[in-house]
């Protein structure tokens, strides 16, 4: 879809020249007789340019007005893909904010396509598997964490039976003894959110920036979602005899304190070789999983802390495969695709091929056809060796091609309709057509059209 009707100045080719200047750098490809392509972001909160070099002080500027006429227009963020030929008439394709389009974190690309609204990659639905019956551990020690805390607190008033149960009520869940405690004995947040030694003793008494009995909350996968990009190529990894389940969240993961960036929680849902609330750390930085930092409240509170854990996910075969990978062997990264292939695989990435050992290919998705977990295909350009083998991937949620394997799957009409998302990669390839071959994903979904404002001009020849 064209729009033909949006005037402003950021609409205007002239504003995007120097900005286009900037990412040609060298012009390589226009010396040689070559057409260039560039492609990139800009947003009111940042921007993606792959561009060599630093930035001048002219460059800044010219993102910058692009980023304030974006917000006298109300635009989130404006997507660009040109096409520079070697005597410099140039096509401009500038692609607006879509409900339908989630942005790629950190790539110019055109985003992920998002088929069924809401949806979110299967990491982010996964609930706790229960365990009936499991135990507190033998540390947790009521009547020592009371005495240990009212000796650091002499003089605190704690929350009430009727408010620690409304804080469950909210949850949505019981809370473990050795918190109840803690929260009958530190003081209410009204007697201490306005003194800052008050806090400071609090914090000290507990082990952590601790957070009031009114400020608890379930860490579940929702406040950890990175989007279908990142997410769709992850996977759950619980391992038998794993403390920690490793979840995006979960709503037994209750989140009382932080160390000035992680967040610790209680964890009422551990893992099979864990123990009902335990103290667990939530990286920021990770997505999926967290650690075990004290079998129970009283550990924590007295800093008697866990060692880290070995990683055992390396004993078993992965969930996640990559072939044809630039980067050797390793776990998870196999020559090619029947060694990837057992019966857990969930996702499948095919990458360039780059030569050395790895330069085997395109590859056929035979081996992986009848897996009864496979979720995620990505496949750079020109990797398959039959773009309509993905028709028999029957269990596909969300699947990332080249332009011309999608063009091949819609000419055939084999688009899998089992996918809730899908993104076309166009690292390398004619960048224009694309939004005309994600209107046709997104046409087999009814959902909302991209709308492209196509632009022209003249940066002149080659220096």
């Amino acid at each position: 879809m064209v729009d033909q009707e949006r005037s402003s100045s950021v609409r205007d080719f002239v504003a995007w020249e120097p900005v286009l200047r900037l990412m040609l750098g060298g012009d390589a490809h226009r010396r040689a007789g070559r057409s260039a392509r560039v492609a990139g972001r800009i947003g009111r909160s940042g921007w993606s340019l792959a561009h060599p070099g630093r930035m001048s002080a002219a460059q800044q500027t010219a993102v910058e007005d692009i980023r304030r006429a974006l917000a006298r227009d109300g635009v989130e963020e404006v997507a660009f893909r040109a096409e520079v030929r070697p005597d410099g008439r140039t096509g401009l394709g500038l692609v607006w904010p879509s409900p339908a389009v989630e942005p790629a974190l950190g790539y110019p690309d055109l985003g992920v396509l998002v088929l069924v609204e809401g949806a979110r990659a299967e990491p982010w639905r996964q609930l706790p598997d229960p365990l009936p019956g499991v135990a507190s551990a033998p540390s947790a020690d009521l009547e020592l964490l009371e005495r240990t805390l009212r000796e650091r607190l002499p003089d605190a008033v704690g929350a009430t039976e009727e408010e620690i149960a409304a804080a469950e009520a909210r949850l949505g869940v019981t809370l473990s003894d050795e918190m109840k405690v803690l929260y009958r004995v530190i003081p209410r947040w009204e007697d201490w959110r306005d003194d800052h030694a008050a806090m400071e003793r609090v914090n000290t008494a507990v082990g952590c920036e601790f957070s009031a009995l009114e400020h608890l909350y379930s860490a579940d996968g929702a406040m950890r979602h990175p989007g279908w990009d990142l997410a769709a190529t992850d996977a759950v990894d619980t391992p038998p005899d794993a403390a920690v389940q490793g979840l995006a969240g979960s709503p037994g993961w209750i989140g009382f304190g932080t160390n000035g960036g992680d967040e610790f929680a209680v964890d009422l849902t551990p893992g099979p070789g864990g123990y009902f609330g335990q103290v667990i750390l939530i990286d920021h930085e990770q997505s999926l999983g967290a650690e075990l930092v004290a079998d129970s409240l009283t550990d924590f509170v007295l800093g008697r802390m866990r060692e880290e854990q070995p990683d055992r996910r390396r004993d078993r075969p992965p969930a996640v495969a990559t072939v044809g990978s630039r980067y050797g062997h390793g776990h998870g990264h196999f020559e090619t695709v029947e060694a990837a292939a057992h019966p857990a695989l969930e996702v499948l990435s095919v990458e360039a091929r780059d030569g050395g050992p790895f330069s085997r290919g395109p590859f056929s998705l035979a081996p992986v056809a009848c897996l009864p977990r496979l979720r995620t295909l990505t496949a750079f350009p020109g990797t398959l060796a039959d773009p309509l083998e993905v028709a028999g991937l029957t269990g596909l949620e969300f699947l990332e091609l080249g332009a011309e394997e999608w063009r091949v799957l819609l000419d055939a009409g084999a688009v899998p309709r089992t996918l809730k998302a899908a993104a076309v990669k166009v690292r390398d390839q004619d960048h224009l057509p694309v939004v005309d071959i994600a209107n046709e994903i997104l046409a087999l979904w009814d959902r909302p059209r991209i709308v492209q404002t196509l632009l022209e001009g003249d940066l002149g020849p080659a220096a």
